[in-house]
């Protein structure tokens, strides 16, 4: 039986990288959708070797873009986390990564016109129903991603891409902290239940017999570390309104501690079992927000100064990520960062004919 060819961008959104379609070229049904998906990128296996997958949860990633009908809105972007090793597609979050190269992939793929030296993309984000603006770079009428923007985590220098949020508190509990707490105990200790563009439990590292400065290959190599914090994982799920979470990549889990390179505050975040090499976009927006936070585990921690706009530098295993927070009498109001992105490849992923059987 012959393959089905499906059209597809491979691009590196931030520190992460995925396969980006148009949703018209992919099923409508989905859990068709979510097999052609698991075909391409070559789940369930590790190694992700039948697949365009990377065999590491950061690159094996999908961006599901249409032409918006919404009112102020460009494109509609629906994110999709490949489970490597599982036969199973996460829609419960979103990537705000895979998020940079939305604007981009909108353009490449005539969506959205060029408009002068930048670009602004409204985009709105399916899994969270919130939206994001994307300011690409696109002198000449085209994507420019060459540039001198550099973020930890990629090698070299590329085209800036600026992404700026409406307000995100509550994207997927439904408030900025969706325990109705400050502090919450688990098997005791003291965390902060934080959603402010990603579910995040927020730990202080030493509660746990940590410095909060491991290397990510120390803190992955730890079992009995790794079983505790997937112990408060399960209890914090459902008082954060995410229900049973054994099967879900959320509430993300991160250790922290005070900073060692002149940031806000130091992290290591989990992915939700592993280490992440750096930390997720959305993942240090509500880090960042943590910190501002009065009683909150980050508070005594962070070292943050006072003032309406904020850079909020999150330091991580790699280096860095900085936050801009705006503020308005102490409340969160918005949010933005700088991320790159960059096109690898245009052409088409090839999936199985079998897959297409009833």
């Amino acid at each position: 039986m012959s393959q089905t060819r499906i059209p597809c961008l491979l691009m590196r959104g931030g520190t992460s990288k995925g396969a980006y379609f148009l949703a018209e070229d992919l099923p409508s049904e989905p859990d068709l959708r979510d097999k052609v998906l698991l075909a391409a990128m070559g789940s369930p296996d590790s190694r992700q070797i039948d697949g365009i997958g990377g065999a590491d949860s950061l690159t094996s990633k999908v961006a599901i873009i249409r032409r918006s009908e919404r009112p102020g809105v460009d494109v509609d972007y629906l994110f999709a986390q490949v489970v490597v090793d599982q036969p199973r597609v996460d829609y419960g979050q979103n990537c705000g990564n895979i998020l940079a190269g939305v604007g981009p992939f909108a353009l490449e793929r005539g969506l959205v016109r060029a408009q002068g030296e930048v670009t602004r993309v409204r985009i709105f984000m399916e899994n969270t129903g919130q939206t994001a603006t994307a300011i690409v770079q696109t002198s000449g009428g085209e994507v420019h991603y060459q540039g001198e923007a550099g973020i930890d985590g990629v090698p070299g220098t590329a085209a800036p891409v600026i992404v700026e949020f409406d307000d995100i508190a509550g994207s997927s509990c439904g408030a900025l902290l969706p325990t109705g707490n400050v502090l919450d105990l688990f098997d005791g200790i003291e965390v902060t239940c934080i959603d402010n563009g990603m579910p995040v439990v927020l730990m202080r590292a030493v509660d746990l017999g940590c410095t909060g400065y491991e290397s990510r290959e120390q803190l992955d190599s730890d079992e009995v570390l790794k079983a505790r914090i997937e112990s408060i994982r399960l209890q914090a799920g459902p008082l954060m309104k995410l229900g049973d979470v054994t099967q879900r990549s959320v509430p993300k889990m991160c250790l922290i501690s005070e900073p060692v390179a002149g940031g806000a505050i130091n992290s290591r975040s989990f992915i939700p079992h592993t280490c992440h090499a750096s930390i997720g976009v959305f993942g240090a927006v509500s880090v960042a927000s943590a910190c501002l936070i009065s009683g909150s585990v980050a508070q005594g921690l962070a070292r943050v100064r006072p003032g309406r706009l904020l850079h909020l530098s999150v330091e991580h295993p790699t280096g860095e990520f900085t936050v801009e927070l705006q503020t308005d009498n102490g409340a969160l109001v918005g949010c933005g960062l700088l991320r790159t992105a960059r096109l690898l490849f245009d052409g088409h992923v090839h999936v199985p004919g079998f897959i297409w059987r009833p």
